[in-house]
């Protein structure tokens, strides 16, 4: 929605408020809609002072996976689509935290009950200007942006629970201390980690859950992460936890709220959906229920008790605002606002005071884009010139030089076949016996943009934009497979836990192979097309392959590749790509993008 005047941020910035609510305007029902689906008002009669009326509208606007993304995300990553009314589609650019503060703020015009909700993954894998700060940055903006509450995601647990536990409650970092010589304050907001416990005690490392109270009017929100975190969050990051099953873990949270009089409850969940399109305003109902979305989020909703009244998710970076029937067969509300803060969600919940719950058949959900047609929120702009100038010194150095835009896009991006040739290049340098690389394609956060972003001019690479493409600090592993074990390794990418949504590792040049996706599981990866300088792998050679130490760890659903042997463990992988650029690109001879042209796919 257009924004024409910015309005000017909280005058309680100087004291950490007590989860204060925020007024503003919200999509609602219209009371000639709200007589047609709900019952009478029972609040009628002669009083001195009129009572709340029966039913009221409740403004909640959540967002997912903004990774820290505080400056507008560059390439397609700064990218919605749009469904157009013929069918046709349009591209808007979208997201940076200085247009999502305006819209936040004109979005909560005249609505006294408002909340702002978040679905994890705020933090972590995160550009230079947060990441290098160990995203104090991103917290400092959630805390400017009014967010309420937010569920953990997979990358709160980068750097481990320790230190998620010092972005909740502040502190200045163990190692590289206090930034401007001023103490962390943390998050204004609650961190829900239900189903994230102590391994020794069983408790969770955070809260569970938390309740949002205006007036007589209150909500309940539970948060959780993925299940399977440990599987796509380095051994480290989770070391010592034990994450629960997600349904069952709110589900037992939501008897607790109910026992406590808490009966309107929203969950927020840190696992999504596959849509059927791209497009953020696609309906995903269409033509029927949830019919048109796939996923995890859809056996979670389809189980999550009916006291549940809407879902708040993300992890798979996609848009949709859908209805999926609970257990008993009634539709709820599931969204998702897509990744980087290109979007934002506005839900209206109608809370009936009468019973304290939700009315359900009054729920209304739709996604809005963050243009950057609106102005600039100035505080946020403070926020992002003071972090840019202590970043600076080490973001401006240029790092390489390429023709045109690398991005990560495909099953084999130019991106992630980059990255691979510079490991590949890089353990050479380690062990000249080395035969090939492997990426993961999670770990290729963004591609690199040939136009400039600064002052840095056309087609240079800068360190920055290095960090946004590999914010993790792995480093390259090398290890050593039997041929048999690297064609395994390659039948986990459409096999085991990857069979239902494969990862596809992004290959360095030298290895080839055919991927037909007409057959299915294992059987995908043709095990006789797999060839390594253009001779077929033999089962019985020992190959050294380069990957980065998550995947040598067995990471993303690849078990073999934590079977490797003969480990050698070289510098962070963001060295390797800056070590390689600056050996083979120059300002008169930058890089090409790499062809793609090194899985042969059949569809």
């Amino acid at each position: 929605m257009p924004a024409t005047s910015q309005p000017q941020p909280s005058d309680r910035r100087g004291r950490r408020r007590t989860y204060r609510l925020v007024a503003g305007s919200a999509v609602l029902a219209t009371a000639g809609a709200l007589a047609a689906a709900l019952p009478a008002d029972a609040h009628e009669g002669t009083h001195s002072k009129p009572r709340p009326s029966r039913y009221q509208d409740v403004q909640l606007l959540s967002f997912n996976d903004l990774h820290g993304n505080l400056e507008p995300p560059s390439g397609s990553s700064g990218r919605v689509t749009e469904l157009q009314a013929d069918g046709t589609t349009k591209t808007i650019d979208a997201g940076g935290v200085e247009y999502l503060a305006t819209h936040l703020r004109e979005a909560r015009k005249g609505n006294a009950y408002s909340v702002t909700a978040a679905g994890g993954d705020m933090v972590g894998a995160s550009p230079l200007i947060s990441g290098l700060f160990h995203d104090e940055p991103t917290i400092e903006a959630l805390n400017k942006l009014d967010l309420d509450v937010t569920s953990v995601g997979n990358h709160e647990f980068d750097e481990g629970a320790r230190e998620l536990g010092r972005l909740q409650n502040g502190g200045c970092h163990p190692t590289d201390g206090c930034y401007n010589g001023k103490k962390f304050r943390g998050a204004d907001f609650p961190y829900l980690a239900a189903n994230v416990l102590n391994e020794k005690s069983g408790k969770p490392i955070l809260k569970p859950y938390w309740v949002w109270k205006k007036k007589d009017v209150k909500i309940g929100f539970i948060g959780v992460t993925l299940e399977d975190t440990p599987g796509v969050v380095s051994a480290e990051g989770v070391k010592g936890l034990k994450f629960k099953d997600e349904v069952e873990t709110i589900n037992k949270y939501a008897k607790v709220l109910q026992k406590q009089g808490v009966k309107s409850i929203v969950a927020l969940i840190h696992e999504g959906g596959l849509p059927a399109s791209g497009a953020y305003n696609y309906n995903c109902d269409s033509p029927g229920a949830g019919a048109g979305i796939s996923g995890p989020i859809v056996d979670i909703a389809k189980n999550v008790t009916p006291a549940v009244d809407a879902l708040v998710t993300g992890h798979t970076h996609a848009a949709y605002a859908c209805t999926i029937p609970d257990p008993s067969g009634k539709p709820r509300t599931v969204t998702s606002a897509a990744s980087f803060g290109r979007l934002y969600t506005d839900t209206t919940l109608t809370y009936d005071r009468y019973t304290g719950d939700i009315a359900r058949t009054a729920v209304k959900s739709a996604n809005h884009v963050v243009t950057r047609t609106v102005a600039k929120a100035p505080d946020m702009t403070e926020l992002i010139s003071r972090w840019n100038t202590l970043a600076a010194p080490i973001g401006n150095r240029a790092i390489g030089y390429i023709s045109a835009d690398v991005p990560n896009t495909g099953t084999e991006s130019p991106m992630g076949d980059l990255i691979a040739d510079a490991q590949l290049w890089y353990g050479k340098k380690l062990d000249a016996d080395t035969d090939l690389a492997l990426m993961n394609p999670g770990g290729v956060r963004a591609g690199l943009t040939y136009a400039a972003k600064g002052a840095e001019g056309d087609g240079v690479v800068t360190y920055a934009e290095g960090f946004t493409v590999q914010p993790f600090s792995n480093t390259v592993n090398l290890q050593s497979f039997t041929g048999a074990q690297l064609i395994q390794v390659l039948k986990e990418q459409v096999s085991g836990t990857n069979a239902s949504a494969p990862k596809i590792l992004q290959p360095s040049s030298d290895l080839t192979y055919t991927l037909d996706l007409t057959k299915a599981g294992a059987d995908r990866v043709v095990a006789d097309s797999v060839k390594v300088d253009g001779v077929a792998v033999d089962p019985a050679a020992t190959y050294r392959v380069a990957t980065n130490s998550f995947l040598a760890g067995g990471g993303d659903g690849f078990p073999t590749l934590g079977q490797g042997t003969n480990d050698l463990v070289g510098a962070d992988d963001l060295s390797a790509l800056e070590q390689y650029l600056l050996a083979n690109s120059s300002a008169a001879g930058p890089i090409a993008p790499p062809a793609t042209n090194r899985i042969t796919i059949v569809q």
